[in-house]
């Protein structure tokens, strides 16, 4: 039979689980508010746009994972969507297609592989090449660190651009199968969130954590930061896999040129934006950035307002997102959420609401360190 705490204790642990995972909870069900607001509305181009925003936000919380949680910048992350997109290219893919200018193995070019187990495979080939490229970067820091995985994304380019028999070289890889809408984008986002919350949350996460805010101090309380960095660059490479997975999957083709500095470029920018030392300032980077590149787009093409017609140069865009980032990091250096996350609204932080007079026991979530108390990463 339960003792005087006990029943309390037990009431108390749904409670307990909810906050734990409260802020991928409150992060997915927003962005499926937003999938459904799309959804009612029967808007073609718009679906689209959100498909295409949801695939970044797979790919900047993969970036997440590594730069958030290790404050190491990376540059190269382009390298793990590229092996991906062409992994999975070559496994789904129908042997008709591949015949024409591929020579690929017998094994990959007389099959079509289910879309799933493609997916994860794919993922999983750019996770492989993070840990074995990983290995020497990881032992460097600061800027070195970042200027090394931009080496890597640029002999990955080279590479892929001279592969003619594996890649089709420079060109345009047509006939992938189309598959992603929003709702696979937003199930891959989910699985993301939770992924990458679970990670900062674990004890690999919060070492990482740990040496992102003092690296001495991290090292002399005995934590191998290389190992604990690479686990994280690891599994940052296979969700932006996942992410070259989703861009091959929604357009139907890829290019080598599609995986360089624009896309870099405009995943930091979102990052940087919303906040790179919290998951809900990452996805909030890329609702406002990708709100923004609709509506420049729209402009730059020639937008109707009543009888006038409104317009910008091409490359607005660009400069426009240029210009944001520069007054982020000159005015919020931390980005628009700050480190926050989605806040616990049920009484105070690190607490739990009890009723009045339960009595304290060894099962009190507290004292067993299921909930962390205030000032815990």
């Amino acid at each position: 039979m339960a003792g005087p705490g006990q029943g309390d204790s037990i009431r108390r642990l749904p409670v307990v689980g909810l906050r734990a995972f409260w802020t991928p909870i409150v992060l997915s069900l927003g962005m499926l508010v937003i999938v459904l607001a799309v959804w009612a509305t029967g808007d073609a181009v718009l679906a689209l746009a959100v498909t295409a925003a949801l695939i970044r936000a797979v790919m900047v919380i993969g970036l997440y994972i590594f730069i958030g949680n290790s404050g190491v910048l990376a540059f190269g992350h382009a390298t793990f969507m590229m092996v991906g997109a062409y992994g999975v290219a070559w496994l789904t893919l129908r042997p008709f297609n591949k015949s024409f200018a591929l020579q690929l193995p017998e094994f990959l070019a007389a099959h079509q592989y289910p879309m799933l187990p493609s997916a994860i495979a794919a993922a999983l080939l750019a996770a492989i090449v993070a840990f074995v490229v990983g290995i020497p970067i990881m032992r460097l820091s600061g800027i070195a660190a970042a200027i090394a995985t931009l080496a890597v994304l640029g002999m990955f380019k080279t590479f892929y651009s001279n592969w003619s028999e594996w890649t089709l070289g420079a060109a345009t890889m047509p006939g992938i199968p189309i598959y992603v809408d929003m709702w696979i984008a937003l199930a891959w986002v989910v699985v993301a969130l939770f992924a990458a919350y679970i990670y900062q949350r674990s004890k690999y996460g919060l070492a990482l954590r740990a040496s992102r805010e003092d690296e001495f101090a991290a090292r002399a309380a005995g934590i191998n930061i290389p190992r604990q960095r690479l686990v994280a660059f690891v599994l940052s490479a296979f969700f932006m896999g996942i992410g070259g997975v989703l861009e091959a999957h929604y357009l139907g083709t890829i290019a080598v040129k599609n995986f360089w500095l624009t896309i870099t470029f405009i995943l930091l920018a979102m990052l940087i934006v919303g906040g790179q030392r919290s998951l809900t300032g990452a996805l909030v980077g890329v609702v406002v950035i990708s709100t923004l590149i609709e509506i420049l787009n729209s402009l730059e093409a020639g937008m109707n307002v009543g009888i006038a017609v409104l317009s910008v140069p091409i490359g607005a865009q660009e400069l426009t997102i240029a210009g944001i980032m520069i007054i982020i990091l000159v005015f919020r250096p931390d980005g628009i959420m700050a480190g926050r996350e989605v806040p616990w609204p049920f009484g105070k932080a690190g607490r739990i609401v009890r009723d009045p007079g339960a009595a304290e026991s060894e099962d009190d979530p507290l004292r067993r360190g299921l909930v962390q108390r205030d000032g815990a990463p």
